[in-house]
C-alpha cells in the first residue's frame, strides 16, 4: 500500500477535523495549521495512522502547492523504502510429490525441540511431523484470531489514549478497565471524555470488542 493511501485520522486539539486517506486528510489539515498560525493560542495538531494509532508526522510550512509537492518526495522516498508486497498467488502445494533435492517453495526448515512422546504422536499422524506441526500451528492460528485482534486493538486504543487523554480526568480507571476488556466500565470512564476522542476510540475498538 503507498503511504498516501494510509487510513488516518486528525485531530486540532480534541476536535477531529478529518478522517480518510493520508492523500484526502493532510490538505484538509494543513488548511486549518494555516488558519491556526495566525491564532493566539493554536491547538495542537495531529494526524494518528488508523491501524496503530502512531502519529504522522508532516512539514506545514509553506503554501498549499509547497506543502504538496513536500508530501509527494515524501511519500516516494517512503514508498521506495518500504519492503515489497507478499503476493496474491497462493503457495504452492508443499506437500506435492518432487524430484530429488528440488526444495519445497514456501516452506522453511527450523529446528523444533519436543519430548519423545512428542516424536512418537507425530510419527503416527498422516503425512508425518512436518504436515501434522503445520496442521497444529494452522489451527491453533485460527483458534486465536480473536484474542490476537483484541490484544492488538487494545494495544493501538491506547496508544492513541496516551497521546490524547493521558491528562484527563480518569484515565487511569479507563486504562485499566481498557486492559480488563471491560467494555461498560470502560465507556463509563471515558463518558465525561471530549466527543470525538470518544468517538475515535469506539471507532477503534468497536469490531475486536465484538468478535
Amino acid at each position: 500500500m503507498a503511504w498516501l493511501d494510509t487510513l488516518c485520522t486528525a485531530f486540532e486539539g480534541d476536535r477531529c477535523i478529518a478522517t480518510g486517506t493520508l492523500r484526502d486528510v493532510a490538505p484538509c489539515a494543513k488548511a486549518v495549521a494555516d488558519l491556526a498560525a495566525d491564532s493566539p493560542a493554536p491547538q495542537p495538531l495531529l494526524l494518528f495512522a488508523d491501524a496503530s494509532s502512531d502519529t504522522i508526522e508532516l512539514d506545514w510550512r509553506g503554501t498549499l502547492e509547497v506543502f504538496t509537492a513536500r508530501l509527494e518526495r515524501q511519500a516516494q522516498a517512503l514508498d521506495a523504502l518500504a519492503p515489497p508486497e507478499a503476493a496474491d498467488a497462493p503457495l504452492p502445494d508443499t506437500d506435492a510429490p518432487r524430484g530429488p533435492g528440488r526444495p519445497k517453495l514456501g516452506v522453511v526448515a527450523r529446528e523444533v525441540t519436543l519430548l519423545p512422546r512428542h516424536w512418537d504422536w507425530l510419527a503416527t499422524q498422516p503425512g508425518g511431523a512436518s504436515v501434522a506441526l503445520r496442521k497444529l500451528v494452522e489451527l491453533a492460528q485460527r483458534q486465536s484470531q480473536a484474542q490476537d485482534q483484541v490484544r492488538r486493538t487494545t494495544e493501538v486504543a491506547y496508544k492513541f489514549m496516551s497521546t490524547m487523554a493521558g491528562h484527563l480526568p480518569g484515565f487511569e480507571e479507563a486504562s485499566r478497565a481498557l486492559f480488563a476488556h471491560d467494555l461498560a466500565g470502560f465507556i463509563a470512564r471515558i463518558a465525561d471524555w471530549p466527543v470525538d476522542v470518544q468517538s475515535h476510540l469506539h471507532k477503534i475498538l468497536a469490531e475486536a470488542w465484538q468478535a
